[in-house]
């Protein structure tokens, strides 16, 4: 028996945000191996990977939300990840966003992270939401100050220390009736 979460499908000029797919995995495991995952508890084995990537569809199934792979439009290729995550012990959804070698220094994370943040805030509930990143990861800090994110305070995500970036919010208000 196969099970389905549907994770829609979001397109910008460059992307496609999507759902996993089994020929995903390498490409994720690969990042997982990298020293660039320090940034996100790394480097991870390839069975810490596997979890984490079994872990990113759960979300989706169990909060109807989560993280989209990033598929580059023209190349095909998987260029990362981006999205909503809500870990157990977490204050609230993050936006976070993972990009894969040889896509860096392109505009593709502004790009996805802005689709993924206006997807969510229209179609989640997920309004003026927070970012955790480590104050080391100078990549990630100008790209939340790209984003207009704003920094708000220092932190902790699972025992290690971060600053916390708060985004702008995207939607807009629903007006209310005038009364009569």
């Amino acid at each position: 028996m196969k099970i389905t979460v549907d994770i829609p499908v979001i397109e910008t000029g460059d992307l496609v945000l999507r759902g996993y797919r089994d020929s995903d995995f390498e490409a994720f495991a690969a990042f997982g191996r990298s020293p660039r995952a320090s940034y996100v508890g790394g480097p991870h084995t390839r069975w810490d990977s596997w979890r984490a990537f079994m872990a990113g569809i759960g979300h989706w199934a169990l909060r109807g939300y989560g993280m989209w792979m990033i598929e580059h439009r023209d190349s095909r290729q998987v260029a990362g990840r981006v999205g909503m995550i809500l870990n157990d012990g977490w204050n609230e959804p993050e936006l976070g966003w993972h990009i894969y070698d040889g896509f860096e220094g392109k505009g593709l994370a502004c790009q996805a992270a802005l689709a993924a943040r206006d997807h969510a805030a229209r179609h989640f509930g997920l309004d003026g939401v927070i970012s955790y990143i480590d104050a080391s990861n100078t990549r990630s800090l100008r790209l939340a100050e790209r984003l207009g994110a704003q920094y708000e305070r220092d932190g902790t995500v699972v025992g290690t220390p971060c600053q916390v970036w708060r985004h702008p919010r995207v939607a807009q208000p629903t007006a209310q009736p005038a009364e009569a």
